[in-house]
């Protein structure tokens, strides 16, 4: 676990010597830094493994009499883990759950202060990366597992932890199908993305594409003996913005996002040997958000038939080998406002709060939704933090989201 180490300001690897950390008016659980300090050391980046945080929780939550499942990829690198606190009758389906995924995106190329898999204590923040999406909300969990199997539950608690979130939300996608196929239905789900302890009732839908064009290398002394990659790819990027640029303009509009509108985005390329080559490939990807209700399939369907049927001929036009490809990289339904009912009343009774707010990113909670799971998004921390250089959480967030468990804990003890 963790030490508060005052005079480094850096928490350290060593059990704590105090029962509690206060901070002006903030008092932490005794180990709540310590668990989210250690989730942080984890190098969980999404290209990376996650089996040994798992390990980690999953010793934990059987140290506490519980059973932890374990739902692994297909190659068995990543896991997800599930796990069901029973109510007093020993039932397990119904109830509420907690979920959260364990990657992290990457560091690379940010300029960070400190050593982003250290959590450094500054300021009343606590710095790290995933320090806010989303290892806090984990580490308050496991700080208050000791009081939530003590109370004898009327309805289970179901806690679950995903891999690969961060990249297409894969892993939720194997941890439904094991729910399912267990006969393990939640009928509330509470995803702790940074929310700063709001109650999040929609979002946006997000789908990732790579786009793959193979031309015909020439010399570019030469250039109708190739066919140029880069030039069809360039045109094929020109009508995703056209298409973003008549969303932006014409809607449909939905003005409780901070977008209003369905946004395209081109984010990577490459293609291209050297300047007097005519490029023989180009690749792209490109994402899109649409608003609930906008239908994501009819977006890539006008992209997909501009570049089949107008530039893949084209290109073929010019030599019969040329080929243009898409390969679908990930996609995340949207959160839809109308599908959320009793979550959403649980998360204001727990919170003290009537607040409902739409965000534009993206979360697992539309896959939760699309099974049938009433769902709604609050956790600790703030999505402006997240994925940037030094990232943190403010310890009263943490304090709040401990203060948000202990109230579920209770209504669930007090249904009975």
């Amino acid at each position: 676990m963790a030490l508060l180490c005052a005079a480094r300001h850096r928490l350290i690897s060593t059990p704590p010597s105090k029962g509690f950390l206060i901070t002006h008016s903030t008092v932490l659980a005794p180990t709540t830094l310590a668990w989210i300090t250690r989730l942080i050391a984890f190098d969980t980046t999404s290209r990376n493994s996650n089996r040994e945080l798992i390990d980690v929780i999953d010793a934990e939550l059987r140290e506490h009499g519980l059973e932890p499942v374990l739902v692994p990829n297909s190659d068995g690198t990543k896991a997800n883990l599930v796990v069901t606190i029973p109510a007093h009758d020993g039932s397990t389906t119904g109830g509420v759950m907690l979920a959260g995924h364990t990657d992290v995106v990457p560091v690379d190329g940010q300029a960070w202060n400190s050593d982003p898999f250290t959590a450094e204590l500054r300021d009343d923040r606590l710095y790290g990366r995933g320090a806010a999406d989303m290892k806090a909300f984990s580490g308050v969990i496991l700080a208050l597992l000791p009081e939530l199997v003590s109370r004898p539950l009327a309805t289970p608690l179901h806690l679950a932890w995903t891999y690969d979130e961060e990249v297409g939300c894969h892993g939720a996608i194997t941890l439904l199908a094991d729910l399912a196929a267990r006969g393990i239905r939640p009928e509330i789900c509470i995803v702790g993305e940074p929310t700063s302890m709001r109650a999040v009732s929609a979002h946006k839908s997000s789908h990732l594409y790579r786009v793959s064009f193979t031309g015909l290398a020439s010399h570019s002394s030469n250039t109708p003996n190739g066919v140029n990659a880069i030039e069809y790819a360039a045109r094929a990027i020109a009508f995703i913005r056209s298409i973003a640029d008549e969303h932006r303009v014409n809607g449909p509009f939905d003005p409780s996002f901070e977008v209003p509108y369905t946004t395209i985005n081109v984010g990577t390329i490459s293609g291209g040997a050297a300047v007097n080559t005519v490029a023989e490939r180009c690749d792209f990807e490109f994402e899109f958000r649409a608003i609930p209700g906008v239908s994501s399939s009819a977006i890539f369907s006008r992209i997909e038939d501009f570049v089949l049927g107008e530039l893949r001929p084209a290109m073929r036009a010019e030599h019969a080998t040329a080929n243009v490809s898409f390969a679908p990289i990930g996609a995340v339904p949207s959160l839809s406002a109308a599908g959320t009912g009793a979550a959403l009343q649980l998360v204001h009774e727990l919170t003290k709060t009537s607040s409902e707010e739409t965000v534009g990113y993206g979360t697992e909670g539309g896959l939760f939704q699309l099974a049938g799971i009433d769902t709604v998004v609050c956790g600790p921390g703030s999505i402006r933090q997240g994925h940037t250089a030094n990232e943190y959480i403010d310890l009263a967030q943490i304090s709040a989201c401990e203060d948000f468990l202990r109230a579920l804990a209770g209504h669930l003890a007090h249904q009975q």
